[in-house]
């Protein structure tokens, strides 16, 4: 199972970035796909979270600004983050539970990061 994060790049303060997440592979079928995200010095942390049946949950940093999106035809996550802050930038990750075989247990994945620097 492969976690592909794209999307990310420079934008100025007040503006937009759409990040996508492909999952790809051999596997059964993927359920909660979240975002997290890390900023120098800092841990990593959770911006949003969305369950297979379409239940989100926001960070209360982003909460307004970024909509979290899912495409289970594609298993392909997205982030559209808007009105974006100088404090947004971190490194971004993607992450999802995978049932890789039917009717084993869920293991975590991890996409390789994609940056995202907000500045003017």
């Amino acid at each position: 199972v492969q976690l592909q994060a794209s999307g990310g790049g420079l934008v100025q303060p007040g503006g937009s970035l759409t990040l996508s997440c492909a999952a790809s592979g051999n596997f059964y079928s993927v359920y909660a796909m979240n975002w997290y995200r890390q900023a120098p010095g800092n841990q990593r942390e959770l911006v949003a979270s969305s369950t297979k049946g379409g239940n989100l949950n926001y960070a209360d940093s982003v909460k307004g600004r970024f909509t979290i999106s899912r495409d289970n035809a594609k298993d392909t996550l997205y982030l559209q983050m808007n009105s974006l802050k100088p404090e947004d930038t971190a490194v971004y990750y993607c992450n999802a539970n995978v049932e890789v075989e039917r009717g084993t247990r869920e293991r975590s994945y991890w996409g390789q990061g994609t940056l995202v620097t907000v500045s003017s």
